[in-house]
């Protein structure tokens, strides 16, 4: 039996190089991680498996924010998620002194941007 040649056209061509495209860049915080980690400590590093865990805990914890602020502004029948939903968002999940730390730390960088501009 004769195998059926397939042939590809160019259209076909092109919308597999832009799949490949589109697919290939992931977002990371990893260059942030590192900046923080030079901060708190210049002379430790971190291993690409421990930053793989922290990108993971990073991106959880924004998704966590993300969606409860989202709720928030639903629950006050408003469609902008404001620095105030996220301020509530922070204080539920993060308890006691780590939500109060997070929240002035959050202050202290939007008052911050505000000024420079």
């Amino acid at each position: 039996m004769k195998s059926a040649a397939v042939k590809v056209t160019n259209m076909e061509k092109r919308t597999a190089k832009a799949h490949h495209k589109l697919k290939g860049k992931r977002q990371t915080y990893a260059t942030y991680i590192y900046r923080v980690l030079k901060q708190v400590h210049p002379d430790i590093g971190i291993s690409a498996k421990s930053m793989g865990i922290m990108n993971s805990s990073v991106g959880d914890m924004f998704e966590r924010v993300a969606s409860e602020a989202a709720k928030l502004s639903l629950y006050n029948k408003r469609r902008t998620i404001t620095s105030r939903e996220i301020q509530t968002a922070v204080r539920l999940l993060l308890s006691g002194e780590l939500g109060k730390h997070a929240v002035s730390e959050g202050t202290e960088s939007v008052a911050k941007c505000t000024r420079s501009k």
